[in-house]
């Protein structure tokens, strides 16, 4: 799955650091979310939308 979470996450100027603080994860997991080895839950990926104020559709959407 791709996704838009270094843009996004660049746009607040936050580091994977303070994502995954806000988030309550690893920095190693908000990594491996934006370099697509790893898919979020369904409830993190709400946390992530909730947080960037977007749909999920629009941080996230299937590799063509």
């Amino acid at each position: 799955m791709k996704n838009r979470l270094r843009d996004l996450r660049g746009e607040h100027s936050w580091s994977q650091a303070d994502l995954a603080t806000q988030l309550g994860v690893s920095r190693q997991t908000v990594n491996a979310i934006e370099t697509g080895k790893y898919d979020p839950s369904l409830p993190l990926a709400f946390k992530l939308a909730g947080l960037f104020g977007k749909p999920i559709e629009e941080i996230f959407h299937p590799e063509d």
